[in-house]
């Protein structure tokens, strides 16, 4: 026998072996026949609490089910648990009741079925019911090496039994679900702290700091080290970085970037190997953004197009994997790079340009995330041992996937790793094992941490930089180090100033100067802005924080209308944890129960691409201060250029004409478009889009509400496009923008509302309280009577009716429009700073409030409480049960509880016990 078919062997004895010892519970020798048992009443999930009983999951999954979990308040074993939590179990002929080869829930199907598996000896090691634990404040599974009746659970214990296979050590066949997936509530990781070090308040003097840098330039171009006469180009590119954090406009910066730029010198620097070769990737990717913090073209760089470079000659595929690449060991590795900070670096410079990574190269740095959370520095491969973590190359890689987005899970270890390792000095050390703190690791923790919305961590590490900053102004190597050195000043500065390398290198979006921004609500009686907040952030509503649903219960989110309400929530400030909720879950890749992220709603990248719905998500960016080039992963801006029409097509939907956007098909989308072009600068790309809304003006002032098709004026769309076109400073515009808000004010009744689809809208004077706003002294009084009709429109739940005289009830649309309406805030100009919130974990996949098919509406398994229905909708005024039987395990649920709050942990649909019914958006809560 060789040596693999003994060490075969030997593994598929330990396995056995250790299957028999897991799933054997200690019986007399006479219980050798099958054991089945019968379902019990289980008790009400929340009674099992992170402190008294136990809670066990059954995934049902390769059965076509979902995972079902069940309570037992008091059990003695986890075979008890099992029973008593409402399922049934079948053991083997040979083995009895003790090996479990059959699970079923209630009176139901068990599984697997006979025709699969007979269950007459001990099943294959490949499919069988394995058994995992965690106890209270384990946030991970362990494979339980003990059977199920000779374990006791403990208070707050979780137990999980999954189908398929595992290996003796059980690193194979987890459970795809989380421990806190079947609690319902996230564990406190308690090695976290939740405070900073106590450190007194300090500061970066960053003058000082780039008044040293200034001065170790060579001609004010350039560093030279002592005793070379050739240029220290690396070295260079951190002064731009350190000048530029002080200043984007720093004439120095600039001139240093100049002397980068010559080809001479980024052919030396960044082409060794000939202008014709293969690119030093470091160097290229430093220089891209040297070109991208001081207003340069990286695609056009010293004759190089820097960013093309990066991306063609980014490693296709791992070594031994086909014909090996020259300088590849791993797929998405950056050529010649070798340090992750160098593949950090490009990423952020490709993504801050708008363009895409390549195939493997944003998976590569998360690859490099080691099992304490922090990253090591070095390009190791996949699964290599020695990963040691390093507060510098953590804080620049998460400030990467930060800019990448949809990496939460990853980010959310960093942060933990960030902030465990953080000195009781408020420093960071340079790796792991050291106890002083270094300045370089410092100040990159700081601008990550800053970025991810920890900013009392990342200000107790400025206390201490503020500290060790030395009479020169620069900094040294290490705490002890007296000498100023280049690279760890620049990185302290860029900390110093609050910036970070993602926020110096990003390209500026400021908006154009408005006309009269208002700063705060108009005078006079108006709605309650607080209790309007409250409703339209209400659980029942905004379905885990993240958004609204088109339907109740059928997890198909309603993108256009969170949207509203996030314009409402930036407008008012009334709750901006909630708006950075709703802005994060686009941003980062969130999911809706139908398995929809934003961009299956801007359908950005497509032929059906919606100018309307790419310039409202782009809009929103710019309000809360995200990067339209980069939301959610798509370039907005370049989106919107991309679709312009440049003629009439034969489908009036798709172009009505030169300068509409494709599927723009009223004056509202249009107008939402031409506005994010021009809060993002765009003033050439937007100019014929905005030419051809001017040109829908009717001579009464007005706007129509349709393009390509019939309509008539409307107060709506004339309010939307006097708000964009009041970004043009142009004199012509500024006269179309009057003569709108003349013909809005001869427009509104007596009472003080304004005519809209729906009658005596509230939707319309909202948005003519904004328009007007532009010309707030002319029109105060005018003002003050929507205002006031607004607030008469308000119910006490905090919503809004439609309209006046029509069918009473608050209505979510509405509302959204009426809360961020009465501030009288012009979209063209809203802007929230969500500084000091704090990001939270984004689900993967989010399902409904109340359920929606067994299957999550998505394909997902379910994670089903006893006495709950993994579908079945909320809508109030009847059953709405969409199928599909109660999950009777459990206590009983009456009626009026049977519809379900799906909650959305780890890309599973979490229902947990309803108490109510969730009333639907507009029916009162």
């Amino acid at each position: 026998m060789g040596t693999a078919e003994q060490s075969e062997q030997r593994r598929g004895s330990r396995q056995l072996v250790s299957l028999v010892s897991a799933a054997l519970l200690t019986f007399g020798a006479s219980m050798v026949f099958v054991g089945g048992t019968a379902p019990a009443s289980a008790d009400p999930i929340e009674q099992c609490t992170a402190t008294s009983g136990a809670i066990v999951a059954v995934d049902f999954g390769p059965f076509g089910g979902n995972v079902e979990r069940g309570c037992d308040t008091t059990p003695i074993t986890g075979y008890e648990l099992l029973q008593t939590a409402g399922f049934t179990m079948e053991g083997t002929l040979h083995d009895g009741p003790a090996f479990i080869c059959r699970i079923g829930k209630g009176i139901g199907t068990q599984y697997p079925t006979p025709d699969k598996e007979s269950c007459v000896l001990t099943p294959q090691a490949t499919a069988y019911w394995s058994y995992w634990t965690a106890s209270p404040g384990q946030r991970k599974w362990s494979y339980s090496q003990q059977g199920a009746m000779a374990r006791n659970p403990k208070p707050g214990d979780v137990e999980a039994w999954v189908y398929g296979g595992t290996d003796i050590a059980g690193t194979k066949g987890k459970p795809s679900f989380t421990p806190d997936d079947i609690r319902g509530f996230t564990t406190p990781d308690p090695t976290v702290p939740t405070a900073p070090p106590k450190v007194p308040a300090g500061r970066v003097d960053v003058p000082a700091a780039t008044r040293w840098v200034t001065g170790t330039l060579t001609d004010g171009e350039r560093v030279v080290d002592e005793g070379s006469t050739t240029p220290n180009h690396f070295l260079t590119t951190e002064a731009v970085f350190a000048l530029a954090a002080a200043d984007r406009k720093s004439p120095v910066a600039k001139k240093a970037a100049d002397f980068l730029a010559t080809p001479a010198q980024t052919d030396a620097y960044a082409y060794p190997a000939g202008k014709d070769g293969i690119p030093d990737a470091t160097a290229a990717a430093r220089l891209a953004l040297v070109a991208e913090a001081t207003g340069k073209d990286p695609r056009a760089f010293g004759g190089h197009d820097l960013l093309g470079d990066l991306v063609k000659y980014a490693c296709p595929r791992d070594i031994g994997d086909g014909e090996n690449v020259e300088g590849c060991f791993t797929k998405g590795d950056f050529r010649t790079t070798g340090q992750a900070d160098a593949q950090a670096m490009a990423v952020i410079a490709l993504v801050n340009a708008g363009v895409t990574p390549p195939a493997g190269s944003v998976a590569r740095l998360t690859a490099l995330q080691c099992e304490d959370g922090g990253f090591t520095s070095v390009l190791i491969r996949p699964g290599s041992m020695g990963c040691e973590s390093e507060a510098g190359a953590t804080g620049l890689i998460a400030l990467a996937l930060e800019r990448a987005g949809g990496h939460e899970a990853v980010l959310q270890k960093a942060r933990n790793y960030l902030k465990r390792s953080q000195l009781t000095t408020g420093a960071w050390p340079g790796v792991y094992y050291e106890t002083t703190g270094n300045p370089a690791a410092t100040a990159w923790a700081a601008q990550a941490l800053r970025a991810l919305g920890d900013e009392a961590f990342a200000d107790a590490g400025i206390s201490w930089l503020s500290k060790h900053q030395l009479p020169t102004g620069g900094f040294g190597f290490a705490e002890d180090d007296t000498e100023s050195r280049l690279f760890p000043t620049a990185t302290a500065a860029i900390a110093g100033a609050g910036s970070d390398l993602v926020a110096l290198s990003a390209k500026p979006t400021d908006p154009p100067a408005p006309t009269d921004p208002p700063t705060k609500p108009p005078a006079g009686e108006g709605p309650d802005v607080k209790k309007g907040v409250a409703y339209l952030t209400a659980p029942s509503r905004l379905v885990q924080g993240r958004f609204y649903e088109s339907q109740p219960g059928s997890g198909f989110a309603d993108y256009g209308l969170t949207i509203d309400g996030a314009y409402a929530l930036a407008a008012t400030g009334g709750d901006n944890a909630a708006l950075r909720n709703i802005v994060d879950f686009m941003d980062k890749g969130g999911k809706d129960g139908q398995k929809r992220g934003i961009h299956e709603w801007t359908l950005v990248g497509t032929k059906y691409a919606n100018g309307g719905s790419i310039g409202k998500a782009a809009v929103l960016a710019e309000s809360v201060g995200r990067d339209p080039r980069s939301f959610g992963g798509q370039d907005l801006i370049a989106a919107l250029a991309e679709i312009t029409c440049q003629a009439k097509t034969s489908t009036v939907q798709e172009c009505a004409a030169k300068g509409n956007y494709a599927y723009a098909t009223s004056v509202f989308k249009q107008s939402l478009g031409v506005m994010a072009q021009l809060r993002a600068g765009e003033k050439d790309a937007a100019a014929e889009p905005a030419a051809y809304l001017k040109s829908l003006q009717a001579p009464s002032g007005a706007w129509a509400s349709l393009i390509g098709e019939h309509s008539g004026p409307e107060v709506d769309s004339t309010a939307m496009a006097a708000m964009t076109v009041d970004l043009l400073p142009d004199a012509g515009s500024q006269a179309a923008v009057d003569k709108a808000l003349s013909w809005l004010a001869t427009q509104q009744k007596k009472d003080g509302g304004f005519p809209g689809a729906s009658g005596n809208s509230v939707n319309s004077a909202a948005l003519a309280v904004q328009s007007l706003s532009l010309d707030a002294s002319k029109y105060s009084a005018r003002i003050a009577k929507a205002r006031k009709f607004l607030a008469s429109q308000q119910n006490s739940d905090g919503g809004f009716n439609v309209a006046k005289g029509g069918q009473t009830g608050s209505d979510l649309r509405a509302s959204t429009q009426a809360v961020g309406g009465a501030t009288g805030i012009s979209f063209g100009v809203l802007k929230r700073d969500l500084t000091g919130t704090t990001p939270e974990p984004i689900p993967s996949t989010s399902g409904g409030t109340s359920g929606a098919t067994s299957s999550g509406g998505n394909g997902s398994p379910v994670i089903v409480t006893p006495g709950e229905n993994g579908g079945g909708t909320g809508s109030a005024g009847g059953s709405g049960s969409a199928g599909g039987p109660l999950a009777s395990t459990g206590a009983q649920v009456g009626a009026l509880a049977a519809a379900a709050l799906v909650l959305v942990l780890g890309g599973w649909g979490v229902t947990r016990t309803a108490k109510r019914r969730r009333p639907a958006p507009g029916s009162g809560a």
